[in-house]
């Protein structure tokens, strides 16, 4: 029975699969040990040597591990339950073998003995990062490392060579003895001239204008080309025509949120301390509308970079984003009085009158009836 690699994801067409491990419990007394009987296949589906996983759960179980790589047993000592054995493997997973920015395990592993460091690159979102060396199978993966799928390809490679080496000379007689039987010449090439044929692209003016040509006029504005070297009003007016369509398209202006989050990532430093303020700017120059912004600014994502920079980056902006509903909030009252205001003027048509005059009539108020006199009293 297979499960998710992850299994915190219970979607169940979840690409990512491996089987449910297996342990079998042998011997008795102090020689009792648990031998996990699909470690190699579990190994297989996580990307990793089987003998990490193992000496992983010798670490944390605080018992010795031994590995037989030519009948493929791999034990753990003592009397292990595989259900728990299971539990530990998802640490493993989580520590060793997830991606940390998209948690998926498409990770290869980089050790170098030389600085003691172990780092991990991502094939799925190229993702790159060090792991923390505190644990104590890093020290165990410092001293094997995992092979490398260079030299494993290469090996093989050299394997397959000598086995067709072998089959030649077995059935080297017989193949002469065929060949001098049935003499059959070899296609002689039609055209011998392809060798001499340039593959190479033209680099003159010419060609480069002829290819500028043919490209597309959205793809033109993408080429490089020498506006690097144009003053910096130039290069913002630029700037601003790449970026004008997100006027009136809110699923534009959620990307251009997001690039400008990976932005900040590149330029921490420089960025991270003014966000607001470019906010406000590109509010000002109308590519962020305040819908777009107050439902970004409410929920934190970790779409395009880490959780806690997105955090900070929305600490940052959260002055803007004060500012904009308190201004939003006046701007509503302020329409709300005009229409009061509006509500309390009558328009009166005079045939006498020269000039036009906008009087405002007051709400008519009820009064007071007046009390009455008691004549006796007076």
């Amino acid at each position: 029975m297979s499960v998710n690699v992850n299994r915190s994801v219970s979607d169940q067409f979840y690409r990512y699969k491996m089987p449910r491990l297996i342990a079998k419990v042998e011997g008795k007394g102090n020689g009792i040990k648990t031998v996990i009987v699909n470690m190699v296949d579990v190994a297989k589906a996580l990307n990793r040597p089987p003998t990490y996983p193992t000496k992983f759960f010798g670490c944390e179980l605080g018992a010795q591990t031994q590995f037989d790589a030519k009948n493929d047993r791999y034990i753990v000592n003592g009397s292990h339950e595989a259900n728990k054995l299971q539990d530990m493997l998802d640490g493993f997973i989580r520590k060793f073998v997830l991606c940390t920015e998209c948690d998926n395990p498409e990770t290869d592993l980089h050790v170098n003995p030389k600085k003691q460091t172990i780092g991990t690159s991502c094939k799925a979102c190229g993702n790159r990062g060090m792991l923390d060396t505190r644990h104590k199978l890093c020290t165990f993966i410092l001293k094997n490392p995992p092979e490398s799928t260079d030299s494993g390809s290469a090996s093989a490679k050299k394997e397959k060579e000598k086995k067709n080496r072998k089959k030649d000379k077995e059935n080297g007689s017989s193949g002469g003895e065929a060949g001098n039987q049935d003499n059959i010449d070899a296609p002689e090439a039609v055209d011998r001239d392809d060798d001499d044929e340039d593959w190479a692209e033209e680099t003159t003016e010419e060609a480069q204008r002829r290819r500028m040509e043919e490209i597309s006029d959205h793809a033109k504005n993408l080429t490089l080309s020498e506006d690097l070297e144009k003053p910096l009003e130039e290069r913002v007016n630029l700037f601003y025509s790449f970026v004008k369509f997100c006027h009136n398209n809110k699923k534009a202006q959620k990307y251009l949120l997001g690039g400008f989050e990976c932005l900040v990532k590149l330029h921490q430093v420089q960025l991270l301390p003014r966000v607001a303020i470019i906010l406000k700017d590109l509010y000002d120059a109308d590519l962020l509308e305040e819908d777009v912004i107050f439902a970004w600014a409410e929920r934190v994502s970790k779409k395009y970079v880490s959780k806690e920079l997105a955090k900070e980056i929305h600490a940052r902006a959260a002055p803007f984003v004060k500012w904009l509903k308190e201004a939003e909030e006046e701007s509503e009252g302020s329409e709300e009085e005009k229409e009061e205001e509006d509500e309390n003027v009558e328009v009166v048509y005079s045939s006498s009158a020269r000039e036009l005059k906008v009087e405002t009539v007051k709400p008519d108020t009820p009064e007071k009836e007046e009390e009455d006199i008691d004549i006796d009293a007076i």
